[in-house]
């Protein structure tokens, strides 16, 4: 629970309905949380120093901006040593189609989600950008023919 901060049920609720829309001015905001503006706007800002929450953003449509396909792919590097894991690590920090990477447990290391344009591109982006990687050792492409949810949120009990 961050810094020894405790969370009561307005604070959940704070977390809730920013996490629906971020938006929301501090007067919205108190509204849906049943408490005067100063009150939250002092319990929002806490949290935000707390580390509750992270970062504010648009989350934006990748169909409407040209990604036409997402992937996700499996990796797995040549070795599981210190400075190939870092290597890995810090290559995917600088690649704009990767937007998510997961160091996983199993069969791979890595997880990481990919938007591309079409196939063309995302063949040009594993020729590329994920051949250039010297710790690779495999991986496993999975095309998203369909994305059923995708809320951008945690679950808030």
């Amino acid at each position: 629970m961050g810094n020894g901060y405790k969370l009561d049920d307005t604070d959940y609720r704070i977390l809730r309905e920013l996490q629906k829309n971020s938006q929301l001015t501090v007067k919205e905001l108190a509204q849906k949380v049943h408490l005067s503006p100063s009150p939250t706007f002092e319990r929002q800002k806490r949290l935000e120093r707390e580390g509750f929450i992270t970062r504010y953003m648009a989350v934006v449509d990748s169909e409407k901006v040209g990604n036409g396909i997402m992937v996700l792919c499996n990796i797995r590097l040549k070795q599981h040593s210190e400075e190939m894991i870092q290597q890995f690590i810090d290559a995917v920090q600088d690649i704009d189609e990767i937007t998510e990477c997961f160091n996983t447990s199993g069969d791979y290391d890595f997880m990481i989600k990919v938007y591309a344009r079409d196939m063309h591109a995302y063949q040009q982006f594993m020729q590329h950008k994920l051949g250039a990687m010297s710790c690779l050792g495999s991986l496993h492409s999975v095309f998203v023919m369909a994305e059923t949810k995708n809320t951008h949120g945690v679950a808030i009990l």
